[in-house]
């Protein structure tokens, strides 16, 4: 059964190199993208460099472990360190944001993902490349929860960034 997965893609360091490298990982591991724009963001929790920030969809046969641990391959190869503290620098952050109509929290997995309800610099891209798609477990569509989340979100600018 295919599943229709967002993943969330965030770099501060070597901030457009980064991005571009692991949408070409992400394109070999599973096949054609659904882009949005990419967004420059302050960082959160920390004080550091600005992110970049974009969602990329695809469809998949594999189940979600398999797409985690293939995401996390590609941060691996992108030099992500994982011993560093949850908010600091980032070559690359590959986030599953959802995977399907999929709701679960285990084996340190949690879909949909609660950032997408926190933070505006993963929901406004979300919502860019799917409007109408309901978010699990609630129902609402991701365009109603951005114009909720809209005027309290900090500033997004859209950045100018060849994906190819």
């Amino acid at each position: 059964m295919s599943a229709r997965v967002y993943v969330g893609l965030g770099s501060n360091t070597e901030r457009e190199v980064n991005i571009i490298s692991a949408l070409g990982k992400i394109r070999e591991a599973f096949g054609d993208l659904l882009l949005s724009p990419v967004y420059d963001s302050a960082a959160v929790g920390f004080d550091g460099s600005d992110f970049l920030n974009l969602v990329a969809g695809f469809d998949t046969e594999l189940d979600v472990e398999k797409v985690v641990g293939k995401l996390h391959q590609i941060e691996d190869q992108l030099g992500r360190d994982r011993s560093l503290p949850k908010f600091s620098m980032r070559t690359i952050d590959l986030d599953i944001l959802t995977y399907g109509t999929l709701v679960m929290d285990h084996a340190g997995i949690q879909i949909p993902r609660h950032e997408i309800l926190k933070n505006g610099f993963v929901l406004k891209p979300l919502q860019d490349i799917a409007p109408q798609t309901l978010y699990p477990g609630i129902g609402e569509s991701y365009s109603v929860l951005w114009r909720r989340m809209a005027p309290h979100a900090p500033q997004l600018d859209v950045f100018p960034l060849d994906l190819g």
